[in-house]
């Protein structure tokens, strides 16, 4: 009880696909995931995908590419817990500030900025513009648009030679310009934390989570394809076979 369990799961995608049983394991698991986890980071192959070719530009991207996005991402919400920082957050502090009912501890997650796995970026990037492309729907790593939902909470955790002053003011900014998308029943619901180690090759970086209620696009694509096939009973003899 004592111990924080939070996880990253890739969910499966109607794009990307390994393996046909997909929507039969995600749909297992999420019960599990549900009940038992603290946090859950939720995050997409093919919104991987869509990131490795549209914002990269990477023609073939292959699973390194892929997993090198999700180690940015992994690093970043971890790097409180691994460096001092001027405002620390632990995955406790982060449960606590994002998690408004249990239940609902499925994040979206994004980072910026975004450069592929040989590349390091060469442009001076600014705090303005690491938030908003922090917030940019085209950066989660989860393909459903926060467009169409709001947030109930979310978190930054910016890393590098950063002044407090201008991430608060950042912040404020993108909450009065974004008011629409974030529910009014949760007083300030951005929380920030800063830590002065940047990741290496970057002079500053940005990592995101968001807990949205668009997030229920991502679950209802997956009850939607387990559906189609377990009305057929497509492939249930090899669950019935293992018991």
């Amino acid at each position: 009880p004592d111990r924080m369990m939070a996880t990253f799961s890739v969910v499966p995608s109607p794009k990307v696909s390994d393996t046909v049983v997909e929507p039969y394991n995600a749909t297992l698991s999420v019960h599990q995931l549900v009940e038992h986890s603290d946090e859950t980071f939720c995050i997409d192959n093919e919104a991987l995908y869509d990131i490795c070719m549209r914002t990269l530009k990477l023609s073939q991207p292959s699973y390194g590419d892929l997993n090198h996005l999700v180690s940015a991402v992994m690093s970043g919400v971890t790097t409180s817990l691994r460096f001092p920082g001027q405002l620390n957050s632990d995955l406790r502090k982060l449960a606590v500030n994002m998690v408004p009912f249990p239940r609902l501890h499925f994040f979206m997650v994004g980072f910026a900025p975004l450069t592929s796995r040989g590349g390091q970026s060469y442009r001076q990037v600014s705090v303005p513009e690491l938030t908003q492309q922090m917030f940019d729907p085209k950066n989660m790593m989860a393909a459903s648009d926060f467009r169409n939902g709001r947030y109930l909470t979310c978190s930054a955790l910016f890393r590098g030679k950063i002044s407090m002053k201008e991430v608060e003011d950042q912040m404020r900014n993108i909450q009065s310009k974004n008011q629409s998308y974030f529910v009014e029943w949760i007083p300030n619901n951005v929380q920030t934390a800063l830590c002065s180690v940047p990741p290496r090759g970057l002079k500053m970086s940005s990592t995101f989570v968001g807990n949205s209620t668009s997030i229920q696009e991502l679950f209802k694509r997956v009850g939607d394809q387990f559906t189609a096939m377990f009305r057929r009973k497509a492939f249930l003899h090899w669950y019935t076979g293992e018991g």
